[in-house]
């Protein structure tokens, strides 16, 4: 089942981050930028983020599960806990750098 458009505009209206939030759709799910870092997935209508150790204190207790399939387990993030969310995308910030353009094979 894909996101819908409904869900990923409740996600960016929950997302109250300074930084400049963009998202990209892929396969019928997305993926959200912040400062052209890749920091959230949406998929099935579900928000998760990479497990990194710099997270796993502040989501101990947080549900896990995968985005899709063959993928590696990610934590899923309460996106309504605007308190939680903004310190997720403060740490993401910090330690995700911006994805190298890949090179056009000729």
């Amino acid at each position: 089942m894909a996101t819908s458009k409904d869900y990923m505009d409740f996600v960016l209206d929950q997302i109250k981050y300074d930084g400049m939030i963009r998202y990209k759709k892929m396969f019928g799910e997305y993926m959200i930028y912040l400062n052209d870092k890749p920091v959230l997935m949406v998929c099935d209508n579900t928000v998760f983020v990479k497990q990194k150790e710099a997270l796993n204190s502040l989501l101990i207790n947080a549900e896990k599960g995968y985005p899709y399939e063959g993928s590696k387990k990610h934590y899923v993030l309460d996106i309504e806990d605007h308190h939680l969310t903004n310190q997720v995308l403060e740490i993401m910030d910090k330690i995700t750098s911006i994805p190298k353009k890949k090179s056009k094979k000729v």
